[in-house]
């Protein structure tokens, strides 16, 4: 099977992927302040948003995946749909519970600066 290589440095073969995707630090910035994160002042990032909106528009299946409020158990689910659709974020699926960790071992992991 033929890799090819797109002008955003994402590698992918010429199939439909299934591509899963952070919120924040990924999508927007999320302040954080003494360990608690505001949401609701959350920053696009249209540059990243662009990138995952491309790869919907090439057919690929995008899934948002957010460990948003599982530190707290108050998950914002009103509040995030409101936000991607006010960013425009395209997406087949969103989901929460992403479990918080501080690191992530993958051996398909792209880091969201390297995007």
């Amino acid at each position: 099977m033929k890799i090819k290589k797109n002008s955003n440095n994402f590698c992918c073969r010429k199939m439909t992927k299934i591509i899963i995707v952070d919120i924040d630090e990924t999508i927007c910035s999320t302040p954080n302040i003494e360990g608690k994160n505001y949401y609701e002042y959350s920053i696009p990032n249209y540059v990243n948003i662009h990138k995952v909106n491309k790869l919907y528009d090439q057919g690929h299946k995008i899934v948002y995946w957010t460990a948003r409020g599982m530190s707290t158990g108050n998950i914002p689910r009103d509040l995030t749909i409101r936000q991607l659709n006010t960013w425009k974020v395209k997406y087949h699926e969103l989901r929460f519970e992403k479990p918080s960790y501080d690191y992530w071992i993958d051996d398909k992991a792209i880091n969201a600066l390297d995007f």
